[in-house]
C-alpha cells in the first residue's frame, strides 16, 4: 500500500472512531463520562483535520 493510501486509511479510521465516540457520548448517562467522550471525539476530529491538511501539502498544522 502506498503512503497516500496509508494516510487515507488512517484518516478514515480516526473519523470513524470519532463518530463512535460521539454516539457513545449521546448514550452516556453520566455527565462527566459524556464530556470525556465528547472531548476525545473532538481531539480525534482535530487531529484528522491536521493530518489531512499536512498530507495535502499544507505546511502549517492547525493547532
Amino acid at each position: 500500500m502506498s503512503e497516500p493510501d496509508d494516510v487515507k486509511e488512517r484518516l478514515q479510521e480516526m473519523r470513524h472512531r470519532a463518530e463512535d465516540l460521539e454516539r457513545a457520548a449521546e448514550k452516556a448517562g453520566d455527565p462527566s463520562e459524556r464530556q470525556r467522550l465528547e472531548d476525545e471525539a473532538h481531539r480525534l476530529e482535530s487531529r484528522s483535520e491536521q493530518v489531512s491538511g499536512m498530507s495535502s501539502g499544507d505546511i502549517y498544522p492547525m493547532w
